[in-house]
């Protein structure tokens, strides 16, 4: 096993609002090893963002972390001083966030939002832009000093996507999060925006946590996918298991949306049928037995927990007992 350099453990989550408290985190899971790629799939709302938030330190102020720990590189990132946050952050922990639209500041140019970043760092001004535009010219962006007293506006959505990567990964960060970097992109961008990924990871040997809804992206650059749902982490393993040997029937369902699957021309494309259940007053069994097609009895009482459904794959269901004792 590779040594991880984030790991989650038993993390909960609520939010305090006027109708309640909202269970959005529930004894959460996760690991990133040391140089891999750990995708995190799920439907929106499922705590996705939360969980990253909750990554950062970056929560609101109705937030409250009930127990569990958030270990990067051993260290307890829940309990660290204000200035231990400030030093990790942008240094260590770096993001992509999901719309580059909206990412940069549009009254400052290229230039000065990337030699700003590099306040840390003991270097002149001509330094720091000499260093923007040779990290302009690795995500493949064309006469990179020219381009450097553009403005956000002056760049396509693609462009600007490219411009954030570098932002993210000037510092040589140790863990990069990508919190879905080609949703506002078309398919012929997405596919760029990927292989520029791949082959920048390997460059830096960073650790990624990617997050996207599109599960053929997941397949396509990530080593290791965790499955989220209603704020639970319900399968995690290898793309290999998650793909072809999926535990849950979440999972299972999910594939099955996708469209590319799909072999027969149809006017309906297939959905999980139901809804995602109240967060407040969470169900008293398993999250997903109101819209699952294989549940029985034990469902409805408790909670699964989590089970070993081979060598690394882990998921939240009472089947893969039945199964291992048939």
């Amino acid at each position: 096993m590779a040594e991880n350099i984030l790991q989650v453990q038993g993390l909960d989550l609520d939010y305090r609002t006027m109708r309640g408290r909202v269970r959005a985190l529930r004894q959460v899971n996760l690991d990133v090893p040391v140089g891999d790629v750990v995708g995190l799939v799920g439907e929106s709302g499922c705590g996705k963002s939360t969980l990253i938030m909750t990554i950062l330190r970056l929560l609101s102020e109705n937030a409250e972390v009930g127990q569990g720990q958030v270990l990067f590189n051993g260290r307890d990132i829940l309990s660290m001083r204000p200035d231990e946050l400030r030093a990790m952050r942008g240094r260590e922990i770096t993001m992509i966030f999901q719309d580059p639209m909206t990412s940069l500041n549009p009254v400052l140019s290229i230039g000065t939002q990337m030699s700003d970043i590099q306040y840390r760092d003991p270097l002149s001004r001509k330094q720091k832009l000499d260093r923007a535009a040779e990290m302009l010219q690795q995500v493949g962006i064309p006469d990179p000093h020219t381009r450097l007293g553009n403005y956000p506006h002056h760049f396509s959505g693609g462009m600007r996507q490219r411009i954030t990567i570098a932002m993210a990964l000037m510092a040589q960060p140790k863990l990069l999060i990508a919190d879905e970097p080609t949703t506002a992109l078309d398919a012929t961008l997405e596919v760029q925006i990927v292989e520029l990924l791949k082959e920048l990871q390997q460059s830096y040997k960073c650790s990624i946590l990617f997050i996207s809804h599109h599960l053929n992206v997941i397949a396509e650059l990530c080593s290791h996918v965790v499955v989220m749902y209603a704020g639970e982490v319900v399968e995690r393993g290898t793309v290999r298991d998650i793909f072809h040997r999926a535990a849950h029937p979440y999972t299972q369902a999910l594939l099955q949306c996708d469209p590319s699957v799909i072999e027969e021309k149809t006017r309906f494309l297939p959905t999980i049928k139901g809804e995602v259940p109240n967060l407040i007053e969470l169900p008293e069994g398993c999250i997903f037995e109101g819209r699952c097609p294989k549940a029985f009895e034990a469902c409805e009482r408790r909670p699964p927990e989590e089970r070993r459904a081979a060598p690394g794959h882990w998921a939240k269901c009472y089947l893969i007992q039945q199964e291992s004792s048939a």
